[in-house]
């Protein structure tokens, strides 16, 4: 399997070589060669598959020949050491929980497939790897937690600073070993921004192996299919149609499980349900994409004024927006309303969500006012600690911590403040 860049300047490579370059030599996105649709048998009797063995079938094709099967699988086993589950809230709305990885958020899936992929691969050369990576919120964590003590791999993550949770914070600054955290004075697409100019910097590149944890990374972003299988598959008996809310951010979420579908998952609909930071939202509606700077939320994950994954989702659809449109919707919610979702849920069904959750169920309901024969999964992709403040003030009540939470709270936070490109190129050039 080979990937091409979506700049379509730059030469196709395996998909090591995606892994490990991040992002194209054109700054465009790495994506696959061709799509194969699995089998009908393999839908047809998926209730009889592991999640191991739907991970393998998953994303076997699109890795090829640069991890052998039995490595492949003892990396998914690893991966895929948690659970899934979906909590019925309504009679035809569920909660997909993917917050019961090592740091509560469902970014683990995509960091540690990508870290023991690394892993893998600096077992066969000498040179040393540095993961360059901007976070929201929980990216910099999962990250951190993915390669932490990996041999022959960097890390090097940016953060806005004031711009995430405590929780979060504490978990990609306390690690300490390989991991570095630069505590950027501006936003996340300032960091986003900064990490895609490293990657152009001849400088950098002659010097240094660069890869992105991020998204926009084949690794990060192809086995987030796995949990909308996963859904599936438990769904799979209900009689109406499924569709699927993902709050949405960076849009490589709802990105993987499109590809999902066009691996031939039965789907009818995806909703991408985002704050304020409604790029998409608009585009859906007027068929402009106009970037803009990203805003402050209580859904800080999802805080992208730009979001880099979007390409791609067009891209699937050949740039037809008639296409698109009929297979995805979007909407945008204050954090009013999403304030009036996470009490509403904790009221109505005793479930707490985070604010991300919130806003996902809020695009859920929605989209089920016109569509009431569908059965809908809303994502809650990060546990309602982590956002402890906004959810205790919300709903009113005190949650428990997590007793990973409670140990790394108690750890010093280590971060080097920057504000300009310059310093995180010093910075990277002297180590």
């Amino acid at each position: 399997m080979n990937f091409y860049s979506l700049n379509q300047q730059a030469p196709n490579v395996s998909f090591k070589e995606a892994v490990i370059k991040g992002i194209a030599p054109d700054r465009g996105l790495y994506f696959p060669e061709t799509i194969t649709v699995l089998p009908n048998d393999f839908f047809n009797r998926i209730e009889e598959c592991s999640n191991q063995e739907i991970a393998f079938l998953a994303i076997q094709q699109f890795v090829g020949k640069d991890i052998p099967e039995e490595a492949l699988k003892e990396i998914l086993a690893d991966v895929l050491d948690f659970d899934f589950p979906l909590v019925e809230i309504e009679d035809d709305v569920a909660a997909l929980e993917l917050f019961h990885g090592p740091t509560l958020a469902f970014k683990d899936v995509g960091a540690r497939f990508m870290a023991r992929c690394l892993g893998y691969f600096s077992t066969k050369t000498t040179k040393d790897v540095t993961v360059l990576v901007a976070t929201s919120g929980d990216t910099g964590g999962a990250v951190a937690n993915g390669f932490l003590g990996v041999d022959g791999v960097k890390v090097v993550i940016l953060y806005p600073s004031g711009k995430v949770s405590d929780i979060q914070e504490k978990q990609l600054t306390t690690l300490g070993r390989n991991i570095t955290a630069l505590e950027v004075e501006g936003t996340f697409d300032d960091c986003q921004n900064m990490v895609k100019t490293a990657f152009l910097d001849k400088e950098l590149v002659q010097n240094m192996q660069l890869t992105s944890a991020n998204s926009i990374n084949v690794a990060r972003w192809l086995p987030q299919m796995f949990y909308f299988l996963f859904a599936y598959k438990e769904m799979k008996s209900k009689a109406k149609d499924i569709v699927f809310s993902v709050p949405s951010g960076n849009f490589g979420n709802i990105c993987a499980g499109i590809m999902a579908q066009r691996l031939g998952m039965p789907c009818t609909h995806f909703i991408a349900s985002t704050n304020v930071n409604d790029v998409v939202p608009r585009y859906m509606d007027t068929g402009t994409y106009a970037p803009k700077a990203s805003i402050a939320t209580i859904s800080n994950a999802m805080d992208v004024g730009d979001p880099s994954n979007f390409i791609r989702i067009r891209h699937l659809y050949k740039d037809s927006f008639e296409e698109l449109s009929n297979n995805l919707t979007s909407y945008s919610f204050t954090d009013k309303e999403t304030r009036e979702a996470m009490l509403k849920l904790y009221n109505d069904y005793t479930y707490v969500a985070d604010p991300h959750g919130a806003v996902g169920y809020l695009g859920l309901k929605k989209y089920q006012q016109t569509h009431p024969d569908t059965y809908g999964i809303f994502l809650e992709t990060a546990h309602p600690v982590k956002f402890l403040d906004v959810v205790e003030d919300t709903i009113r009540e005190n949650i428990d911590l997590p007793d990973s939470i409670v140990k790394v709270m108690d750890k010093k936070k280590k971060s080097i403040k920057i504000s300009e490109y310059t310093e995180l190129k010093d910075y990277l050039l002297d180590k």
